[in-house]
C-alpha cells in the first residue's frame, strides 16, 4: 500500500477541522437523514441564520455537503454515505473512555 503524502494528511486535517464543532456535527447528522434548507437547520441548531450559513459554507468547502437551489431556497445534503460509521466510531471511543474513567475512580 502506498504511503500517504503530507498533502493527504493536510487534506484529512482540513476535513476533521471542519467537523470539529458541535453545531456542524449536528447539521451533518440531520442532513444524513434528509435535505434541509437553512431555515430548517436554524430551528434545529438553535443558532441564527447567518451562523448556520457560515457553518454550512465550511462544510461545503471541504466537500461534506452540497447545495441545491430551488427558487429562493437552498437545500443542503450530505455528499458521502460514510458518516454513520464515523459517528459510530466516535461513540465507541466515548463509551470506552467513560468506562476507563469509571474504573479509575474505583
Amino acid at each position: 500500500m502506498k504511503e500517504k503524502t503530507r498533502k493527504q494528511y493536510e487534506a484529512r486535517a482540513k476535513i476533521a477541522k471542519a467537523m470539529a464543532h458541535p453545531s456542524r456535527l449536528l447539521m451533518l447528522d440531520l442532513l444524513q437523514k434528509q435535505e434541509m434548507c437553512v431555515g430548517d437547520l436554524t430551528d434545529q441548531v438553535g443558532a441564527d441564520q447567518s451562523t448556520v450559513s457560515k457553518h454550512l459554507a465550511i462544510l461545503k468547502e471541504v466537500g461534506l455537503v452540497d447545495v441545491r437551489k430551488e427558487g429562493a431556497l437552498s437545500y443542503y445534503r450530505v455528499t458521502c454515505g460514510c458518516l454513520d460509521g464515523f459517528f459510530s466510531c466516535m461513540e465507541t471511543v466515548l463509551l470506552s473512555d467513560l468506562k476507563g474513567r469509571q474504573k479509575s475512580l474505583k
